[in-house]
């Protein structure tokens, strides 16, 4: 660049890019991206599809959460294979034979207060990472008096498989830890999903609660834990999980804040 050339001028917002793993102050050359941007797009969309087709460590996850002194099971939907999961959405909300049967005799040492799953879903690496940790949290924070069905490490599963894999348990609570579909932004993404009186062939997703972005660099899961095991008792108080669930400390902070920011207003 000559002397008497200014450097081009940096993109407004892109100080803000420090702050956030979302895709903003990307730039432009012409009428498409810089070449800086389209490769770090380029690496992204890779690390997405590696997370989609990564392995899912049952083995690793079932021996950790053995460490809870708890008894484990591993089950695995209705679709045979990673192929037949990704373009059959439906196999993977149904429980294969073997699974069905194993939760059917499990079930008769029921009813239990929980059912609690840990699934591969569409990122089995942010299961990988972050299931069994969680679980074994979450668990930790629950009432003593709680019965805990055999925890379930499930592969090729959706978030539905949670319905008939907690009615065959007879659980009155089921609990979910599954990877998220990874975003471009994030490929370690672990979702929980909570269903009270969980039943097969549930048609809407109203009836549950979910908690997302559990990961390092989202909500870290040591805030996690506590807040999916207020939600789980405080369903099990109400009766009732889905819209109509909050967790009350979410709320509690939430009213703080407005009034906080109401204050200099008021004065």
């Amino acid at each position: 660049m000559s002397a008497d050339r200014a450097p081009p001028p940096s993109h407004p917002i892109a100080a803000l890019r420090r702050h956030t793993a979302a895709r903003i102050g990307l730039g432009r050359a012409g009428a498409g991206l810089p070449t800086a941007a389209h490769l770090d797009f380029a690496e992204a969309h890779a690390r997405a599809r590696d997370a989609v087709h990564a392995g899912f460590a049952a083995e690793a996850i079932e021996a950790e959460l053995l460490g809870t002194g708890r008894a484990v099971l591993r089950i695995a939907s209705a679709a045979p294979d990673r192929p037949t999961y990704l373009r059959r959405p439906d196999l993977g909300r149904r429980l294969g034979e073997p699974a069905q049967a194993a939760l059917e005799a499990a079930g008769r040492e029921g009813p239990f207060d929980l059912a609690l799953i840990a699934a591969d879903g569409l990122s089995a690496h942010a299961a990988n990472l972050y299931a069994a940790g969680v679980a074994a949290d979450v668990l930790r924070l629950l009432p003593g008096d709680w019965r805990v069905a055999p925890i379930l490490v499930a592969s090729q599963a959706r978030v539905a498989l949670s319905d008939p894999a907690g009615a065959a348990l007879k659980a009155r609570l089921v609990l979910m830890l599954i990877g998220e579909r990874p975003g471009l932004s994030a490929a370690d993404s672990l979702g929980a999903y909570l269903t009270f009186a969980p039943e097969p062939g549930r048609t809407t997703d109203a009836d549950r609660n979910c908690v997302s972005n559990i990961r390092e660099g989202g909500l870290p899961p040591s805030l996690a834990a506590p807040k999916l095991a207020r939600l789980l008792t405080r369903a099990t108080a109400l009766g009732f999980s889905g819209t109509r669930l909050k967790d009350e400390e979410d709320l509690i902070e939430h009213a703080a804040q407005a009034a906080l920011g109401a204050a200099p207003e008021s004065r």
